[in-house]
């Protein structure tokens, strides 16, 4: 779930198990809520869930009032909340199945005295982009040394399975991480709309059209599920067991 209101915007994630539940309208009405809550309370969900839900109680109360109701676990996963001094938080959501609301959820921070209007559509069109390319960091800088440091590991190791000297090898994997950089940082990104030109020089073009300098201060992608271990049903092996039993 995602919500915007004037320089701030919130990205919510809550599960079900199924969607059939995801396709409750009070299931719906519950996310959509939650996002607006998280504008107030910033992204830590300990402090999300205890904080007052507009129907009464608290959100996490509401949230065991609804398992009640419905009949299935669920579990409001994690938030992130952008800002902007002045400038837009712009939002697009893929896969939408209400306002708002949907399978991937990305939120874009702007900062500009420029044209709003024209930042709005820079904006979404950065979100577009970064739901199809999934960035990991918005610069260099922002890549986990953990991520950094397997990444490096890998291809040292795949180096040295060509047989060549160390020197060489150092070479081959300084311009491999160069290309792992392009694939995970969203300002070293190509474009996915123009197919050319990398975010940081879209950011920086746009002050032509928008009538001030740019700056692309923090970004937010939530994909439905992603890292969360799926139980794998097996509907063969489990008519068996039934029939078994």
């Amino acid at each position: 779930g995602l919500k915007v209101a004037g320089t701030r915007g919130a990205v919510v994630e809550v599960n079900s198990e199924t969607d059939f539940v995801a396709r409750n309208e009070k299931f719906q009405d519950y996310v959509a809520k939650v996002a607006g809550v998280a504008l107030g309370t910033g992204a830590e969900v300990e402090a999300l869930k205890a904080a007052s839900f507009p129907d009464g109680g608290t959100v996490a109360e509401k949230l065991t009032d609804l398992i009640a109701t419905i009949g299935e676990n669920m579990n409001l996963r994690r938030a992130a909340v952008l800002e902007v001094s002045d400038g837009v938080i712009a939002a697009y959501v893929h896969n939408q199945v209400t306002d708002g609301l949907g399978k991937i959820g990305v939120l874009v921070a702007l900062e500009s005295t420029g044209d709003k209007a024209k930042l709005e559509e820079l904006g979404r069109q950065i979100a577009m982009h970064a739901a199809a390319a999934r960035p990991e960091a918005l610069d260099i800088g922002d890549v986990s040394t953990d991520a950094l440091d397997r990444e490096r590991a890998v291809l040292i190791e795949q180096a040295r399975e060509s047989g060549k000297n160390e020197s060489i090898i150092e070479k081959m994997v300084e311009g491999r991480i160069r290309k792992y950089y392009e694939q995970v940082c969203l300002l070293e990104q190509v474009f996915v709309i123009d197919g050319e030109t990398k975010i940081r020089k879209v950011v920086e073009n746009a002050k032509a059209t928008v009538g001030a300098p740019v700056t692309l201060t923090a970004f937010a992608r939530f994909e439905l599920g992603e890292g969360v271990e799926k139980k794998q049903e097996d509907f063969a092996a489990e008519v068996q067991k039934t029939l078994g039993a």
